[in-house]
């Protein structure tokens, strides 16, 4: 049969004009030895008429009807400067869909990595059928229908339906099958510097040192590719980079991080101990011929590591110890670039798809998955390294699903474009409804040089966004702040200190996606998924629960539009502490240096005030609690998660999980902390300084704490009567203890 298959398919060849066997791109040819192939399916989703996922595009975030356009297609690649508005793809792919309505939330992914294509339609449906077991739904004749077709190039019909009903149901579902981000270190969700490249070691110091001078903080600077001996990964240049250690440690002793790239390619190098070694164990990618498949790519002729043998990735994750990478150290984390794979030389500048991979698989069958196998491989390497008592902390470019297990993801090489700006929202937004939390998009663009208001405004965004990083190309002009003008600088120096403060929150949010799944970054109707006015929604969106952001994203935008959902909450503008009234749509003034940012009536927010060179000089700091009340002024809750910030004691029990509430009515009210999981314990020193009631409904005239003892401690106060807000000074209660504070009017 084997002999007969083969001569079958000769005689094919011969023929071949249709492409079917043989097809011809440009230059390149992709043989196809077992033929013509593709699986598709059409799924329906009825009752709907906004769907979203399917990152990554450069596009809205509701999916777009594609009836007269192309469809949205996923197959990773290396794209400079993508398109925006464009289903064009990009550098990773999630199959994932989910639809929404006032009634019901759910979804499908199909777990397929080969090439995709997406089609979507809205239109009613007249069915009568439909119609008669829709109508207690749909009153009106016109059934609404999500109609979607999925079609890959090859592979099986492997299909995963979630039902909800709820957008938190989903959440949970999907991660539940998916993965969740594990637990980040603390410093991640500080602010990353980076550029291509920082010269040598000196380009360093004198970056470091620049923050320092003009007291802004940040927690990790990045390294990319020309830190190294001639694009050698795991080396470092001898002339500028010539002693590492030396250079990390003086930035660790700061309380700092470094980050450098670490890319899949090997440079072919037969006087490089690495490439030897590989070649000698046969772990290169093979192309169809069975010979070792040869690129071209940053260290010019390479060849790519076969993650999908186990050996490889065991062998490429040991050369992430300490005595493999000379001059690393437990402060030195890793940046996958270019794990698409990226080939200069190849076929869509990637991997020809006839290539051959371990086991026999074609790399058409398994392309879009090549970059998950490289990260894991990296983040394995990072946990061994401290025989697992260190968090990882791993970025990549190429994405699929399940990659948030092992690394967090960026936008891409994106543009000082205002366009650019704009997108950055809907594409974070699409990244965490798919089970990626831990995303951003380089903040200033990586081409070109913006000016001083994009660069502002960015910043402003950019903070809102869980991955929060400064990037940009060789050829661009510096971006660190004291480079624009001394307005500039402040502004810039006021926007990170604010993202600062907020480590809390955004610590805490990522520790309940570890339990539930929620994006921490989310689109408005998950946490108002009745209200139809909000699922067109991309330029607004929330942080948690708690804050809503609308930020600016176009030039000389003076104003804005913000719409304040939920007749029962209360909006409090972030800065002012004064109600917003709602609900509806209200006109934001938005001076250059103003961030529409609004805290949620009902909310408990922590944060950090004192301000630091980095995010783990603040871990004994003291916390504030900003408490915003109900519209009726009569609850609050919120919570705080806190535990070392580095390592995975809190994986047995070494954690602190408080809870805050308020009670209260038109004459008194009371504040309880309690801790939620009381199994567990973290021994901090950090205490709370400081408590803002927002939205008090009275005119207080006592405020009481009581501790482990029930003694009362009477406590001073401040209370402004136009802002109806209520400052409560130094209650000096450790954040580890539980305790009750009442306040009498």
């Amino acid at each position: 049969l084997e002999e007969g298959g083969e001569l079958e398919q000769n005689a094919h060849e011969e023929e071949d004009t249709d492409g079917l066997w043989t097809e011809h791109f440009h230059t390149f040819t992709d043989s196809k030895p077992y033929g013509p192939s593709s699986v598709a399916t059409d799924i329906s989703f009825i009752g709907f008429r906004h769907v979203f996922g399917l990152p990554e595009h450069a596009d809205s975030l509701v999916l777009r009807d594609t009836n007269q356009t192309d469809p949205y297609r996923l197959y990773n690649l290396d794209v400079f400067q993508y398109e925006v508005d464009t289903p064009m793809a990009l550098y990773g792919a999630a199959p994932y869909m989910i639809a929404h309505s006032a009634k019901a939330t759910v979804g499908a992914f199909w777990l397929n990595s080969a090439e995709g294509w997406f089609d979507v339609s809205y239109e009613p449906d007249d069915s009568s059928l439909l119609k008669n077991l829709f109508s207690r739904f749909f009153a009106n004749d016109k059934l609404p229908v999500a109609k979607t077709h999925w079609m890959f190039e090859t592979g099986s019909v492997d299909i995963f339906f979630l039902f909800g009903p709820k957008p938190d149901d989903i959440f949970r579902q999907y991660s539940t099958l998916t993965g969740v981000n594990p637990l980040p270190p603390y410093f991640a969700l500080g602010k990353h510097v980076s550029r291509w490249n920082f010269i040598d070691m000196n380009d360093v110091k004198q970056t470091d040192a620049g923050y320092d001078l003009h007291d802004i903080p940040y927690d990790v600077i990045w390294l990319d590719i020309e830190h190294t001996y001639g694009k050698r990964y795991f080396t470092w240049d001898p002339i500028k980079f010539s002693n590492p250690t030396e250079m990390i440690r003086n930035i660790s002793a700061k309380g700092r991080k470094m980050v450098a790239v670490v890319d899949p390619h090997i440079k072919k190098d037969e006087n490089w101990d690495l490439y030897q070694e590989a070649l000698e164990k046969d772990y290169y990618v093979k192309d169809v011929n069975n010979r070792v498949y040869e690129g071209w790519c940053w260290p010019g002729a390479a060849v790519y590591l076969d993650f999908f043998n186990p050996e490889v990735r065991k062998w490429y994750a040991n050369k992430y110890q300490f005595s493999e990478y000379k001059g690393s150290t437990e402060d030195l984390y890793v940046w996958n670039d270019m794990n698409e794979p990226s080939v200069f030389s190849g076929p869509e500048v990637s991997m020809p798809r006839d290539n051959i991979h371990f086991g026999g698989l074609e790399h058409r069958e398994v392309h879009n998955v090549y970059g998950l196998f490289h990260h894991m491989s990296t983040f394995n390497g990072l946990y061994q390294r401290s025989n697992g008592k260190k968090r990882p902390f791993v970025l990549t470019r190429s994405f699929f699903i399940g990659s948030q297990r092992y690394a967090n993801v960026w936008t891409g090489d994106n543009a000082a474009q205002w366009s650019h700006l704009r997108i950055s929202n809907p594409m974070v937004l699409s990244l965490g409804i798919a089970g990626f939390p831990f995303t951003g998009a380089d903040i200033g663009g990586f081409f070109g040089n913006p000016d001083d208001e994009l660069i502002v405004r960015w910043y402003q965004v950019g903070i809102l966004h869980s991955f929060f990083r400064v990037h940009s190309e060789l050829n661009t002009r510096r971006r660190e702040p004291w480079f624009f003008s001394e307005q500039t600088k402040t502004l810039l120096r006021n926007i990170i200190r604010l993202r600062y403060s907020l480590l809390p929150y955004w610590y805490t949010g990522f520790y309940e996606h570890t339990q539930n799944g929620w994006p921490v970054v989310r689109p408005m109707w998950t946490e108002f998924p009745t209200d139809t006015a909000l699922f067109n929604e991309e330029k607004q969106f929330m942080i948690g629960r708690c804050l809503m952001a609308r930020p600016v994203t176009e030039p000389g935008e003076s104003s804005v539009h913000v719409y304040l959902p939920d007749e029962k909450s209360e909006w409090y503008d972030w800065f002012t502490h004064i109600p917003i009234v709602g609900p509806g749509v209200v006109q934001v003034a938005t001076p250059l240096e103003k961030i529409p940012l609004f805290v949620r009536g009902g909310c408990i927010i922590p944060i950090k005030e004192r301000m630091r060179r980095s995010s783990s000089l603040s871990h004994q700091d003291p916390f504030t609690l900003i408490m915003a009340l109900n519209k009726d002024g009569t609850f609050a809750n919120g919570t705080l998660y806190l535990d070392d910030g580095d390592s995975y004691e809190y994986k047995n029990g070494q954690y602190l999980y408080k809870y805050f509430v308020y009670t209260g009515d038109k004459k008194s009210g009371s504040l309880m902390s309690t801790t939620m999981h009381p199994n567990a314990f973290y021994n901090t020193n950090a205490w709370i300084e400081k408590i803002v009631i927002l939205g008090l409904q009275f005119y207080p005239t006592d405020v009481h704490v009581f501790r482990a003892d029930y003694v009362p401690k009477k406590l001073n106060f401040v209370f402004d009567n136009q802002k109806m807000m209520l400052t409560i000074r130094k209650p000096e209660v450790p954040v580890k203890e539980n305790f009750r504070l009442d306040i009498h009017g």
